[in-house]
C-alpha cells in the first residue's frame, strides 16, 4: 500500500510579467496536478491552489502517493484466423506480436470481441516511485504554459517566460532529482530580493510557508493582498479618507510585491482643479498607486503608495512617490486649461478634418447623423428634443482636446467639464458624459433621460454605419466595436425602460447613412441582419441570468417590436415554463404547427360548428373561443404572464382534442375544418411567444 507525503515544487525567475504572473502560476499548477493524475498518482488537492510572487511559481500539496500503482496494461494482438496456421502453428503475424510483447506466444491470452476470437498480451508490473516521475512532469507542465514569447537567456537553446534561476523539489524530507530549464533541484528557495538576500533552506515542505515569511516573502497571494488592502485602507483612513481601491490595480500590486508596505502620500491641492478622473486615471494606471476620497467620493490631495519593501526611511519613498507623480499632475493640468482657454465648442471646429471611416465621412459627419436621430428619439420619449440635440451636437467635440489627447479613456468626460466651463446646462453636461455608458462590460447604462437619448443615438449611428461600409465583425475582429455597441443599445432600451421599436430605430439610422448596405432579398437595406445581430448578443445577456435558451428562442420567433416588449413576453414565457400545464401544451402546439406545415393551400380561417363530429372538438373550439375572449383585453396591455396563465388553462380540451380526434381525414370539408381549428388554437397559443420551442 502507498503510503503519501506532501510535496513542493517551486521555480524561482527574475521577474515575471505582472499582468500575466496568476494565469502562469495557474498553468504551473494545473501542469504540476494533470501530470501526477496523469501516471495514476493520488494526492490530496483539499486547500491546494497556485503560490507565486513576482520572482517564483509553486505548487505544495499536503498528501502526495510516493508511489504509482499497479500499471497494467493490455495489447490487442492477430484474431485466431490470422495468427494460426491450419495446423495451429503460429503465423509469422503472431510470432511478431510475441516478440514484441517479450514473452512466448503460447504465454499470450486470448479474447473475444464481435469479429472473433484474438490473442492479448496482459502484463502487470509494479509501479514506479513518485520521486523518479516528477522531473518529468515538472518538465512537462513548464512546456504547456502559455508563454506566447519566450525569453532565452544564455547560449541555451530553450526558453520561458523570464530566466530560471532555482529548482525546489521536496517529497517528504527528501529532495527528488529533477533538471528543468537548466537548473537541478534543490532544498534552497531565496528571500525578499533586498531584505532577506539569502538563500532559504527548507526542511520539508510543510516549512514553506511560514520559512519564506520569515524572509519577507508572502507566497501566498490571498495573504499578500489582503495585507495590501487592510495597509492601504489604514493609511488612507489615517488621512481620514477613504482609498479607492480598483480590482484591476490591486492584482497588478499584489504581482509586483513579495513584502507590501503602504506609505500615504500627498500631492498639492492646486492639482484638485484638475478634473479627478485625470488625476485618479494617472495614480492608477501609470503609477499603480491608491487614490484617496472624502466622504462624498470625491478626490482629496492625497493618496497611496505601496512599496516592496520596509524601508528605514519611509520619508524618501514618499517623496520618491510624490516626485514622480507632480510632472503628470502639472502636464494634466497644463492641458486642463489650455482647453479651457479654447473652448468646447471651438473644439468641435476640427471635427470635419477627422476621418471618422473612409465610407462613411468625417467624426463631424457622423455627430450630424447622431444629432438627428437624438432629436428625433427623443421627441418619442418625452425628453426635450432641442437639449438632446444640443448635447449630441457637442458629444465628440472633446476628442480635439489636450486632455483627451493624454488621456483617451477620458472621452466624455472632459466634455462634461468643458461644458460645464461654457455654462451648458447640467442635464447636457452630463449628457455628453453618459452617451459613452455603459464604458463596459457590467458597467451601468446611462442614468438620466438625456443621456441614454444620446447613448442610443450614438450606438445607432455606429451600427447602421458600421454594417453599411462592410464592417460587421468576423471572428475576433471588430475594429469599431459592434458587439458591444450592440449590447450597449439592447441595455439601454431595456434597462432604462424605453418601448421603442427596434427595427425602427435602426431603419432611420440606416437611412441616415451615406451609403447604403446592398442586403439580401427582402432585405434591401441590411435592417433584418442588423436586427437580429443586436438580438444575438442578449443571448449571453439573458444567459448569465438564467433564462433558458429555448425560451430565448420561443420569444425570438415572434417577437420583433421593442426590446421592452421582448423582455416583458420572455419573463412571461419563463413562468409559463414553470407550470404542469406547459410541457404538454408546448408538445401539443408543436404538433399542431407541424400538421399545419405540410397543409398545401390556405387553411381557412372560418370555422363552422355544424362540421364538428365529435365532442371533443366542439369543446376544444368553445374553449378556444373563450381563450381568445379572455385574453384580447390581456394582450392588449400586453400582460402576458396573465395570457399564458389563461392558456395553460386549455390543457384538458387539447389533450381531448388530439387523443380522440384525427385532423386528416377523407371528407374535405371536416378535414379543413379541424385545420381551421388548429390554426386559431396554434394562433393563440403562439401569441406570447412559439412555446413549441419548450417542447424536448
Amino acid at each position: 500500500m502507498s503510503t503519501t507525503q506532501p510535496l513542493l515544487i517551486e521555480l524561482g525567475t527574475e521577474e515575471l510579467p505582472v499582468k500575466a504572473l496568476p494565469g502562469l502560476a495557474q498553468a504551473f499548477f494545473d501542469g504540476v496536478l494533470d501530470g501526477l493524475h496523469k501516471r495514476g498518482v493520488g494526492f490530496d488537492r483539499n486547500g491546494a491552489k497556485p503560490l507565486y510572487t513576482p520572482r517564483r511559481l509553486a505548487v505544495l500539496l499536503n498528501a502526495v502517493d510516493t508511489q504509482q500503482p499497479e500499471q497494467r496494461s493490455e495489447v490487442l494482438g492477430p484474431y485466431l484466423n490470422i495468427a494460426l496456421d491450419a495446423d495451429g502453428q503460429p503465423t509469422k503475424a503472431l510470432q511478431g506480436f510475441a516478440a514484441k510483447a517479450g514473452v512466448e506466444w503460447t504465454a499470450l491470452e486470448k479474447t473475444s470481441d464481435n469479429k472473433g476470437e484474438r490473442f492479448v498480451h496482459r502484463a502487470v508490473k509494479p509501479g514506479a516511485d513518485t520521486a523518479s516521475l516528477l522531473g518529468e512532469i515538472v518538465r512537462e507542465a513548464l512546456a504547456a504554459m502559455p508563454i506566447p514569447k519566450p525569453m532565452r537567456w544564455g547560449d541555451h537553446d530553450y526558453g520561458f517566460a523570464r530566466p530560471v534561476h532555482w529548482l525546489v523539489a521536496l517529497l517528504g524530507k527528501d529532495v527528488v532529482p529533477a533538471q528543468a530549464l537548466g537548473v537541478s533541484s534543490d532544498r534552497m528557495s531565496r528571500g525578499h530580493r533586498f531584505m532577506h538576500d539569502k538563500p532559504v533552506w527548507f526542511s520539508a515542505p510543510q516549512d514553506y510557508v511560514e520559512s519564506l515569511r520569515a524572509a519577507f516573502v508572502l507566497v501566498d497571494p490571498d495573504e499578500r493582498r489582503e495585507r495590501i488592502v487592510r495597509e492601504v485602507e489604514a493609511a488612507a483612513s489615517a488621512d481620514g479618507g477613504r482609498a479607492r481601491i480598483d480590482e484591476g490595480i490591486l492584482e497588478e500590486v499584489n504581482g509586483l510585491t513579495e513584502w507590501p508596505v503602504a506609505v500615504a502620500c500627498g500631492f498639492e491641492r492646486e492639482f484638485l482643479a484638475v478634473p479627478q478622473e485625470a488625476l485618479i486615471a494617472t495614480m492608477e494606471a501609470n503609477q499603480k498607486f491608491f487614490p484617496v476620497l472624502d466622504a462624498d467620493g470625491q478626490l482629496t490631495e492625497r493618496f497611496v503608495g505601496v512599496a516592496n519593501i520596509e524601508s528605514r526611511d519611509v520619508a524618501e519613498v514618499r517623496k520618491g512617490y510624490e516626485r514622480v507623480i507632480r510632472p503628470r499632475f502639472a502636464d494634466a493640468k497644463f492641458f486642463f486649461d489650455e482647453d479651457l482657454k479654447q473652448g468646447l465648442a471651438s473644439m468641435g471646429d476640427g471635427l470635419k478634418t477627422v476621418k471618422y471611416q473612409d465610407k462613411l465621412g468625417s467624426v463631424a459627419d457622423k455627430v450630424a447623423r447622431v444629432t438627428a436621430l437624438a432629436r428625433s428619439i427623443a421627441a418619442q420619449v418625452g425628453v426635450d428634443p432641442e437639449q438632446a440635440a444640443r448635447a449630441a451636437s457637442l458629444s465628440k467635440n472633446d476628442l480635439q482636446s489636450r486632455m483627451v489627447n493624454e488621456f483617451p479613456e477620458l472621452q466624455g468626460i472632459a466634455g462634461r467639464y468643458y461644458a460645464k466651463a461654457a455654462d451648458q446646462s447640467s442635464e447636457v453636461s452630463d449628457a455628453i458624459d453618459e452617451a459613452y455608458m455603459p464604458r463596459f462590460s457590467g458597467d451601468a447604462i446611462a442614468p438620466s433621460p438625456l443621456g441614454r437619448v444620446v447613448a442610443i443615438a450614438e450606438r445607432l449611428d455606429t451600427l447602421a454605419g458600421g454594417f453599411a461600409a462592410g464592417l460587421k465583425p468576423t471572428g475576433n475582429k471588430d475594429p469599431f466595436s459592434l458587439r458591444r455597441n450592440a449590447l450597449g443599445l439592447a441595455r439601454t432600451l431595456l434597462e432604462g425602460g424605453l418601448d421603442l421599436s427596434l427595427q425602427g430605430l435602426l431603419d432611420e439610422a440606416i437611412k441616415l447613412q451615406p451609403v447604403q448596405k446592398q442586403g439580401g432579398s427582402g432585405d434591401p437595406f441590411g435592417l433584418f441582419e442588423l436586427s437580429e445581430f443586436v438580438y444575438d448578443r442578449l443571448r449571453n445577456y439573458y444567459g448569465e441570468r438564467g433564462i433558458a435558451m429555448a425560451q430565448l428562442e420561443a420569444v425570438s420567433a415572434v417577437a420583433h417590436g421593442s426590446l421592452l416588449d421582448f423582455d416583458r413576453r420572455l419573463t412571461a414565457i419563463a413562468e409559463f415554463a414553470k407550470l404542469p400545464e406547459a410541457e404538454a401544451l408546448a408538445a401539443a402546439n408543436k404538433r399542431s404547427r407541424n400538421i399545419l406545415k405540410k397543409v398545401e393551400g390556405e387553411v381557412p380561417d372560418a370555422i363552422d360548428p355544424a362540421l364538428f363530429a365529435e365532442p371533443a372538438e366542439r369543446e376544444l373550439a368553445e374553449a378556444v373561443d373563450a381563450a381568445v375572449a379572455d385574453t384580447d383585453p390581456l394582450l392588449a396591455r400586453r400582460d402576458y404572464v396573465a395570457v399564458l396563465g389563461r392558456l395553460a388553462r386549455l390543457r384538458p380540451q387539447v389533450d381531448a382534442f388530439f387523443d380522440k380526434v384525427m385532423v386528416n381525414v377523407d371528407d374535405a370539408a371536416v378535414r379543413n375544418n379541424r385545420l381551421a381549428l388548429l390554426k386559431r388554437l396554434s394562433d393563440r397559443l403562439g401569441s406570447v411567444a412559439a412555446i413549441e420551442h419548450l417542447s424536448i
